[in-house]
C-alpha cells in the first residue's frame, strides 16, 4: 500500500467516525416542541427587524478593524521570506505599515475611533 493509499485509509477512518458522532448526536438530540423552539430572545419576540440599519460609525470601525486584520494576513507569511528576501523585504513591510499607519490617522483624525 503506497502513500496515498495509506492516506485514503486513513480519511475514510475519519469520514465513518464523524457521520458516526453526527449521528450518535441526532439520534440522542433532545426535539423542543412549542414556545422553546424559538430560540431568538429566550422565545420573546423580536423588537426590531433583522436587517436593521447600523450608525455609520460602525462602518468606519469596521474599516479600520479589516486593515489591521490584513496587516497581519501579510505579516505571518513575510516572516517567513524575511530572511531569504533581505533588506528589500523589510522595506517593503515599513512601507506597508506605513500605508496602515496612514490610514489609522485619518480614520483618527476622521473620529472613528471615539466612542461618544
Amino acid at each position: 500500500m503506497g502513500g496515498f493509499g495509506a492516506a485514503l485509509v486513513l480519511l475514510g477512518v475519519g469520514v465513518l467516525l464523524l457521520g458516526a458522532v453526527y449521528g450518535l448526536a441526532w439520534a440522542l438530540a433532545v426535539r423542543p416542541s412549542g414556545a422553546a423552539v424559538d430560540q431568538f430572545l429566550s422565545g420573546h419576540e423580536p423588537v426590531e427587524h433583522a436587517f436593521c440599519r447600523f450608525h455609520v460609525r460602525w462602518y468606519a470601525l469596521a474599516m479600520v478593524y479589516l486593515a489591521f486584520e490584513m496587516e497581519m494576513l501579510f505579516m505571518y507569511p513575510w516572516t517567513l521570506v524575511v530572511s531569504a528576501v533581505g533588506t528589500k523585504a523589510v522595506v517593503e513591510m515599513f512601507v506597508f505599515l506605513g500605508v496602515l499607519l496612514v490610514g489609522v490617522v485619518y480614520a483618527w483624525r476622521e473620529g472613528a475611533l471615539r466612542w461618544d
